[in-house]
């Protein structure tokens, strides 16, 4: 069920995010969500790569709050800064989720 939630929250919820708050424009505004997923490419330079139980926040270089920092200043951008921090802070969210389910 964690695997499910998890994945869900990846790319099922971003749906809802831009159909119910950018309903004019959400078909980019998805596009945009699902793409901050690559912010998970810093798990590349982890040792080992994939580890089962690892919580990635604050293990990996762009899931640490100072990164995060840098993230909510995004949200003070115009578009499509604002949704990228968007994205990455739920995408933060949607991890802190997953290390509390572990």
């Amino acid at each position: 069920m964690q695997t499910f939630i998890h994945y869900f929250l990846h790319l099922g919820f971003p749906f809802f995010i831009a159909y119910g708050f950018f309903r004019k424009d959400w078909k980019n505004v998805y596009l945009i969500l699902i793409a901050t997923m690559l912010v998970d490419l810093d798990h590349l330079v982890a040792n080992p790569i994939f580890q089962a139980n690892r919580c990635s926040i604050n293990f990996h270089p762009l899931h640490t709050y100072y990164a995060m920092m840098v993230y909510v200043i995004l949200l003070f951008f115009r578009k499509p800064f604002n949704i990228i921090g968007i994205g990455l802070l739920f995408h933060m969210l949607t991890d802190f989720i997953d290390c509390m389910m572990m």
